[in-house]
C-alpha cells in the first residue's frame, strides 16, 4: 500500500494496468469515510469532450513516477460504473461501484455513505 501524503501530487498521473497497459488518467481520489484511507480513483475515459470517469479500487495499487498500476484490469476497469467528468456519485450507485469488483458493500459505521470525495 502507498502513504496518502502527496495524493494530490497523483492528479494527471497515467493509470495503468497489471500489464503496464494505460487504462486513462487519473482524476480524483474518493476516500473510505470510515478509515479515512484512499479507497477508490476515477479514472478519465474517452476522448477529449466525450470522456467519462470510471471507478477503480486502490488495494494493491502501487504509485510509481510517472503512474499509478492498479490491480485490476483494463477491460473490468472500462466496464465499471462511471460518472460524467462533471458529475458526482450519487449514493444509491455506490453499492455498484463495490459490487462490481466483487468487494463487499457496507455503510459507514455511522450509516453514512462509504465514498467521499476530496
Amino acid at each position: 500500500m502507498f502513504e496518502p501524503e502527496n495524493i494530490r501530487d497523483w492528479i494527471g498521473l497515467a493509470v495503468v494496468d497489471p500489464d503496464n497497459d494505460k487504462v486513462g488518467t487519473l482524476e480524483s481520489i474518493y476516500f473510505d469515510t470510515t478509515s479515512d484511507l484512499p479507497s477508490f480513483a476515477t479514472v478519465a475515459l474517452g476522448l477529449l469532450g466525450r470522456s467519462r470517469l470510471a471507478f477503480v479500487p486502490l488495494d494493491g495499487a502501487t504509485v510509481a513516477p510517472k503512474h499509478l498500476k492498479v490491480s485490476f484490469g483494463k477491460k473490468l476497469i472500462k466496464d465499471a460504473p462511471s460518472i460524467e467528468t462533471d458529475g458526482e456519485l450519487e449514493a444509491s450507485r455506490e453499492p455498484a461501484v463495490f459490487e462490481h469488483y466483487g468487494l463487499a458493500y457496507s455503510l459507514g459505521g455511522s450509516g453514512e455513505r462509504r465514498l467521499g470525495r476530496r
